[in-house]
C-alpha cells in the first residue's frame, strides 16, 4: 500500500477536508491508489477521468479556448481540471493530473512530460487566491512508469499542501518536524 496515500487520507481526516481527483493519464491510478486506504471513503468524495480532451472542458470546465490554444497537456489546463473537479464534486481539494505516457508524443509535448496540479480552500497571504499549485514534470521511463510517477508526484504535491495549511513555517521546516512526511 502506498504510505504517501496513506498520510494523505490520515492528514484529511485530522482536518476533517476532502478530496476530488481529476485524472487524464493516469487513467484512474490516483484514485485507487487512495481508495485502497482503509478510511478513504471519510474523506473521498469522487473522480473524473477525463481522457479525451473535450471532456475536459465538458464535465471540468476547462477553457475551451486555452485547450484549442495549447492542448491537454499543459499547466494551467492541470489547474483549471484541479479546479474544476473540485467544484464539480463538492470538495474542499481537488488535485489533477494531465500529461504524455507514451508511446507516441501529444499536443507537440515529448513523452514524459507532465503536469499534476492541488486546487485548495484559500490561504490568504501564500500565494494564489485561488489556493492552486502546478508542478512541471519531466519523467523518463515506460508508459506505466511514467503513469506510476505521475501518481505519486501529484499525492506528494498534495501532501505538501496540506502539511502546509495554515502554518506559516517554511514547508520544508514543517515537513521536518512531521516525520518528514
Amino acid at each position: 500500500m502506498n504510505s504517501t496515500a496513506t498520510d494523505v487520507v490520515r492528514l484529511l481526516t485530522v482536518k476533517g477536508g476532502t478530496l476530488a481527483v481529476a485524472e487524464s493519464l493516469t487513467g484512474g491510478l490516483v484514485a485507487a491508489e487512495i481508495t485502497s486506504v482503509p478510511g478513504a471513503s471519510k474523506v473521498f468524495r469522487g473522480s473524473v477521468t477525463a481522457y479525451a480532451t473535450e471532456l475536459k472542458q465538458e464535465l471540468l470546465g476547462v477553457d475551451g479556448s486555452l485547450l484549442a490554444a495549447r492542448g491537454a497537456v499543459d499547466p494551467q489546463v492541470a489547474a483549471e481540471m484541479a479546479a474544476g473537479v473540485r467544484k464539480a464534486l463538492g470538495a474542499d481539494w481537488g488535485i489533477a493530473t494531465t500529461g504524455v505516457a507514451g508511446p507516441d508524443p501529444q499536443d507537440g509535448r515529448p513523452v514524459g512530460t507532465v503536469f499534476v496540479a492541488v486546487d485548495g480552500p484559500s490561504r490568504p497571504g501564500i500565494g494564489s487566491a485561488s489556493g492552486g499549485k502546478v508542478e512541471a514534470l519531466r519523467l523518463n521511463g515506460d508508459r506505466e512508469e511514467i503513469r506510476r510517477e505521475s501518481v505519486r508526484s501529484v499525492l506528494v504535491l498534495l501532501l505538501t499542501e496540506l502539511a502546509g495549511e495554515h502554518t506559516g513555517n517554511e514547508r520544508a521546516q514543517d515537513t521536518e518536524q512531521n516525520g518528514g512526511f
